[in-house]
Parts: C-alpha cells; sequence; structure tokens
C-alpha cells in the first residue's frame, strides 16, 4: 500500500510541476511511468489496469480531435485569421474580436487544437500591425479556455466529466453556457484595462511571424472550401447526434472521425499529426494510476473525513471550490479525472458538471501550466520570438480567473 501512495503522489507531483523533478519526464512521461509502476509493484493486475482504461472517454477525445484538425488542413482557421487581420479597427476592439473567435470556436471545437493552430497566425496578425501581441495571445488563450467550458465538446476535461458523469449535451449547455459567454466579456474588460497604455511595440516589427532561428514560412493555408463544408456539416450532425440520439457518444465521434479520414484530397497523417497523442496517453496512464490508489481505500477515507468535517463534494458550490484549487495544482485534466470516481450524483447531475467544468476551465487561466492551451501558447510564442514570462501571464491571468471564478460561484449558488 505504501509503494502504491508513494507512486501516485510522485505522479502528481508530476502533473503539479510539469516534470518530475530531477528527472527529464514530462506529464505524458509522468503517467505512463506511474501506470506501469503500479503494475510492477503488484498495485494493479494488467487486466485491471486495462478495464480500468475508459475507452469511451479516448474514443470520443479521439473522434473529436480527428474532427477539430480537418479544419486545420482544410485551411479554415487561417482563412479566419486573415478576415480578422483585414479589418480596420482598433486594438481593443481587436482584441475584443479575437476573444469572440477564440471562445466561440472552442466552444464548437477541441480548444487545444483551435489554440495550436492559431498562435502562429495571431502572431503573425499583431506583428503585422505593430501591435504587443502578448494581450492578444493572453486573451484568446484565456478565451479558448473559458469558452470551452461551455460545451460538452469544448475541452477534454468536458468530455471526461461527461462520460463520468452521463452528463447530456444539452445539460451541459444549459448548466454552464452563460458563464462561459460572460466570462469573455470579463476577459476583454480584464486585458483591455491592464494593457491600456501598451497596445503598441516601441519600434516596427518585422510583418513575417516566423520561429527563431529558422528561415521564412509562410503560415497560412489556403482555404478549401469543401473540405472545410464538409467539416462543418460533420460537427454539426454530431452534435445534433449527441443531442437527440441514444447511440454512445464515442460511436458517434469515431464514426465522424472516419468520415473525414477518408479522403481523397487530403492525407489521413496530415490530420492524425495533429491528434495530441501525449494526451490521450496521459489520460489513460492517469485511468490507471487512479484506479491502483482507489484499491487502497485511502480515498474512500479521506472523503468520509471530509464529510464529517463539513466538506461534501456531492454539493456543486464545494465541488466548484474543490475542483478550482486542485486544477490549479495539478492541471484542469488530471483534477477532473481525480474526482469524477467519487461523485454520487442524486438529482444534480448537471450541476456538479458545471461545477467541474467551470471549475477547471476558469481557473486553468492563473497559471501557465494551468491548462495544455496556456503551455501551448507560451512555448509556440517563444518559438516565434515572443517571450510571455511567468509572471506576466499570472498577473492578467489570475485576475481573470479570479473574477470568471467569482462569476461562476454567483452562478452555482443562485441559479443552479
Amino acid at each position: 500500500m505504501s509503494l502504491t501512495i508513494i507512486i501516485f503522489l510522485l505522479v502528481y507531483v508530476a502533473m503539479g510541476f510539469g516534470k518530475l523533478p530531477g528527472f527529464k519526464v514530462d506529464r505524458t512521461g509522468a503517467a505512463v511511468i506511474g501506470a506501469l509502476a503500479m503494475m510492477a509493484v503488484g498495485s494493479i493486475t494488467p487486466p485491471h489496469a486495462w478495464n480500468a482504461i475508459d475507452y469511451r472517454t479516448i474514443g470520443m477525445l479521439f473522434g473529436l480531435m480527428v474532427v477539430s484538425a480537418s479544419f486545420v488542413v482544410s485551411g479554415f482557421y487561417s482563412w479566419t485569421a486573415d478576415r480578422v487581420a483585414m479589418l480596420k479597427v482598433s486594438a481593443p476592439v481587436l482584441l475584443g474580436v479575437l476573444i469572440a473567435v477564440g471562445g466561440l470556436l472552442s466552444a464548437l471545437l477541441t480548444n487545444d487544437v483551435v489554440v495550436v493552430a492559431m498562435t502562429p497566425l495571431l502572431i503573425s496578425i499583431t506583428l503585422s500591425r505593430g501591435l504587443n501581441p502578448i494581450p492578444f495571445l493572453l486573451g484568446f488563450c484565456f478565451a479558448a479556455n473559458n469558452g470551452a467550458a461551455g460545451s460538452l465538446i469544448g475541452s477534454p476535461q468536458n468530455m471526461i466529466a461527461a462520460q463520468g458523469l452521463d452528463i447530456s449535451f444539452v445539460g451541459l449547455l444549459q448548466a454552464s453556457a452563460v458563464p462561459a459567454l460572460l466570462s469573455l466579456v470579463i476577459t476583454w474588460a480584464a486585458l483591455a484595462f491592464l494593457y491600456r497604455n501598451r497596445w503598441y511595440l516601441a519600434k516596427q516589427p518585422s510583418t513575417e511571424a516566423t520561429p527563431t532561428g529558422q528561415p521564412s514560412t509562410d503560415t497560412s493555408v489556403k482555404l478549401d472550401v469543401w473540405e472545410t463544408s464538409k467539416a462543418g456539416i460533420i460537427t454539426l450532425i454530431v452534435i445534433i447526434a449527441f443531442v437527440i440520439s441514444d447511440i454512445p457518444r464515442e460511436l458517434i465521434a469515431l464514426t465522424a472521425a472516419g468520415f473525414l479520414l477518408l479522403n481523397r484530397s487530403i492525407a489521413s497523417s496530415d490530420m492524425l499529426k495533429l491528434v495530441d497523442g501525449n494526451l490521450l496517453l496521459l489520460i489513460m496512464g492517469l485511468f490507471v494510476v487512479n484506479a491502483a490508489f482507489a484499491s487502497t481505500g485511502l480515498p474512500q477515507q479521506v472523503l468520509n473525513d471530509l464529510r464529517h468535517n463539513g466538506v461534501e463534494l456531492n454539493s456543486p458550490i464545494v465541488l466548484f471550490l474543490v475542483t478550482g484549487v486542485l486544477s490549479t495544482i495539478v492541471g484542469n485534466n488530471p483534477a477532473v479525472m481525480l474526482l469524477v470516481p467519487f461523485l454520487s450524483p442524486a438529482g444534480n447531475t448537471d450541476s456538479l458538471g458545471a461545477a467541474l467544468v467551470l471549475g477547471s476551465g476558469f481557473s486553468s487561466n492563473l497559471f501557465v501550466f494551468g491548462s495544455l492551451a496556456g503551455i501551448i501558447v507560451v512555448e509556440q510564442s517563444a518559438a516565434y520570438g515572443v517571450k510571455i514570462s511567468f509572471s506576466e501571464f499570472a498577473k492578467s491571468g489570475g485576475i481573470v480567473a479570479l473574477l470568471c471564478m467569482l462569476l461562476a460561484a454567483a452562478w452555482i449558488l443562485l441559479v443552479l
């Protein structure tokens, strides 16, 4: 039992720090090593480890990642960025447009893929105008995390929560869409105030944004109207099927992915390379680690102790606060995975789902490592010569996260 607890703690230390201290092991590596170690020490048998992996969640994640990737390879994101770039508006208005675009796209598609596709394009747009790219990158990142909280298909943790609690698409939409939408307004207002005197760079940079030390490359992809239309129609069918059909969600998502991969003009490899395999492996590893830890009986004992002290996870507001704190420490996906198995909904499934997705989504803007979207924006920006420091991210993200968390708490207490 002691070895199981030690392995579990080491894995979640890596989730919090982004790597295992002293080793070149990132979050995904820690989750995989932890799962293997749990089997090696006998904490869980290989058959039980395999059964612990929720194939429904993995299937739905994979399918929706392919659907989202289809918009990248079809040139939709580049076309969207070009349309935004041509707008003759002031810097604060441009920020508002990008926040609205980021929030909407992330609610309909997987937010991590949206951020991967749009970050280089946003850098190019802002530098070509002589604008300071940081508020626009941060705004888009925060909007991606917040907007994704409004929909079941917006982010991996939403899908994990939906599968674990059996939440319907419409149920989660009704419970979380309004605060997610209002959070975009808060994000814009906070960043517009913080950067009110820092919209422009001191001197005009090159209009071509390229990775540091690499030759000039064109980040745009020509719009393929047919492929974009096909991806849009299939996405609409997926959403409708989620709403009105009893077909398992993972089968809907995988069927959609199959149709999009069966293509005469775009190579399947170009789409599959945009699927975040590391995230899928991380989630699979955590399923095994969490199952092994649960078999010790310690989590149940801790939960019972918390209940005796008035902390009831099945209370939406308590779950919201716990999720927010835990997401800040270990990241949003691990936090939701850790909490879901210990929830027992009794008529308030949608409220608990909203608590999970709003708590994990809104709090993830506090620190860079709070979400995969934050890590992607900072790392990709650095590759293009735009440095976003930990303190600058936390200053803006902290204010946005605090205000949005207050909004969500009021929504949960007064409406749900």
